[in-house]
């Protein structure tokens, strides 16, 4: 069973269970520390080890082109920016 605190900080502390899952071994993460954290089935999780602490850190991925174009709006879109006047072999 899954027992959740919530600091002051908002850091969150919890005890698990190490289960069996194969030859390995697996630790749940509960639907709420998903959300928090904006890790959900298929994200990619960064292991470090060091000191007998054991970190979990979601990777960071890079946003599709949708996604920042998603966040494209009149009021954080520049105007057009000219560089003046054609002078040698610049493509138009």
């Amino acid at each position: 069973m899954d027992t959740n605190k919530q600091n002051q900080e908002g850091l969150i502390y919890m005890m698990t269970k190490v289960q069996k899952w194969g030859n390995s071994l697996a630790v749940r993460i509960p639907s709420n520390v998903a959300e928090k954290i904006s890790i959900e089935q298929g994200s990619e999780i960064e292991l470090s080890v060091g000191n007998q602490i054991l970190t979990l850190k979601p990777k960071k991925r890079k946003p599709t082109l949708d996604e920042l174009l998603a966040k494209v709006t009149s009021e954080n879109r520049h105007s057009e920016v000219t560089f003046g006047t054609i002078e040698g072999n610049e493509l138009l």
